[in-house]
């Protein structure tokens, strides 16, 4: 369903996956990766809301230090992830989402932006400092920023037995983001990555059904 393109960043080319529904698109979304890149899961996250009636499109964050990264969910996996999410920085990673949400509203279509993991806290940097609409996917990395000003709606997924996400970190979450929806569910992290040991289809399956409420209400 999905084809590659380049989008022009002010950090060079970055490749993109792109995904468009077969009718008249409902809306834009910008698919914000894992730190293990723009990988068979993220494109696979990308043809569903397509599938769904969106055009998805999904940067691939660490091209401006390394091209066509997919790294797996194993150890090597993440520490190399690791190493890239600091090469490329929080700055350089808005540069290509900012750029991703241009193509987009060229298109003419409203625009939010969804992420996973390391994606989960640049999707609520891309609302606070580019002003889309987001959903986070239990962003680990959310807690320094988390008193910024919300810019546009708000949609955060937590597992409440995610280890790097503690309780105390979600209800903070609640009180600096007051106006925020804030979902919960009995599960892990990465509990939406059917690569990932806590996958969980269940949990997955009712995020994206408030997920989906959310675009509904935010991208009419």
């Amino acid at each position: 369903m999905g084809e590659r393109i380049e989008l022009s960043t002010p950090n060079g080319p970055v490749g993109a996956w792109l995904a468009m529904p077969e009718g008249a698109p409902r809306g834009g979304i910008v698919v914000i990766q894992e730190i293990f890149g723009v990988n068979a899961h993220i494109r696979s996250v990308a043809d569903r809301f397509a599938g769904l009636g969106y055009a998805a499109l999904a940067p691939a964050l660490f091209d401006p230090v390394e091209r066509d990264v997919e790294l797996g969910y194993d150890a090597q996996g993440i520490a190399r992830g690791r190493e890239l999410v600091g090469a490329v920085g929080i700055d350089g990673a808005l540069d290509a989402i900012a750029a991703a949400a241009a193509a987009l509203r060229e298109k003419g279509l409203p625009v939010a932006a969804i992420g996973y993991c390391w994606g989960g806290t640049l999707a609520f940097l891309a609302n606070t400092r580019l002003g889309l609409p987001a959903v986070s996917y239990y962003g680990a990395r959310t807690m320094p920023f988390v008193h910024k000003p919300a810019r546009a709606a708000l949609l955060f997924h937590f597992g409440e037995r995610d280890g790097s996400i503690p309780p105390a970190d979600i209800e903070a979450t609640r009180k600096a983001q007051p106006q925020a929806e804030v979902r919960t569910w009995p599960a892990g992290h990465g509990f939406n990555c059917d690569q990932r040991a806590d996958y969980d289809a269940d949990c997955a399956r009712d995020a994206l059904a408030v997920t989906l409420d959310f675009l509904r209400r935010e991208l009419r």
